[in-house]
């Protein structure tokens, strides 16, 4: 089996960092493929930046040379998943959502940490679309840009821990969902400081997408994430090998 883990932003360090935690959580057997968008922002913080980042990874998957099994979209709370599911035949899974889904199976409910304030809303609206906001207690920012969680991991795990102690304390949460893909591997250090569940979003996509690829499962293509219909789309900048997947497509 391979899953394509692909980064949202184009830093290539965060990439191998996710990629390196996908690959500590798969079976035996999975290949894990870490992808960099060619094109993008540094990291990704706003809506802007989201969007350009959700054509950047559809640009990286569909120019991917060999077959795959999953895609692991590695963005917390970004925006892209949906294109995906409509291109590709092969399940599609979104770290906001795996986090939130796994964290609902360990208690009533669950909060979600993340990095700058601005990410909050962006988060919240994610996971209000996915229908999953109803047993999230709260999602709350540690003031910590993307970059930063790889120039300073100490700096990172005592940041994400206040707000996560507190989100436990003052919000009721139950469980933590780490609310950014830059925070793969931290979930056992805040877990043992804050003394309940921390979900990574890497590793539980990374094994709901192996359920789902072991099931025999894959997205419905008869209505919502049916296969883009022909028609000529101007500029399109998915190129290369892409070609003969979106044939359907006049550029």
């Amino acid at each position: 089996m391979r899953i394509l883990v692909v980064n949202v932003n184009t830093t290539a360090s965060m990439t191998d960092a996710i990629a390196a935690q996908a690959r500590a959580v798969a079976a035996e057997g999975t290949e894990i493929v870490g992808l960099t968008p060619r094109f993008g922002a540094e990291s990704v913080e706003g809506n802007f930046e989201s969007y350009l980042a959700a054509v950047g990874v559809m640009d990286a998957v569909v120019n991917y040379p060999e077959p795959f099994d999953a895609v692991v979209q590695a963005g917390y709370g970004e925006h892209g998943r949906e294109g995906l599911q409509e291109l590709l035949d092969v399940p599609v899974v979104d770290i906001t959502e795996a986090a939130a889904m796994t964290a609902m199976l360990l208690g009533h409910a669950y909060s979600v940490v993340t990095t700058l304030d601005r990410a909050v809303p962006m988060i919240a609206d994610r996971l209000k679309l996915a229908g999953l906001d109803a047993r999230c207690a709260s999602v709350r920012a540690s003031g910590l840009p993307v970059l930063a969680l790889e120039e300073d991991p100490a700096a990172a795990v005592v940041a994400v821990v206040d707000q996560a102690e507190r989100v436990v304390r003052e919000d009721g949460a139950e469980v933590i969902c780490l609310g950014c893909g830059g925070m793969a591997g931290l979930d056992r250090r805040i877990a043992e400081r804050c003394g309940v569940p921390v979900v990574d979003g890497v590793s539980a996509a990374v094994k709901l997408a192996e359920s789902l690829v072991a099931l025999g499962l894959s997205t419905s293509k008869v209505r919502t994430f049916a296969a883009p219909r022909p028609k000529a789309v101007t500029g399109w900048p998915l190129s290369g090998a892409a070609a003969g997947l979106l044939s359907t497509l006049r550029a």
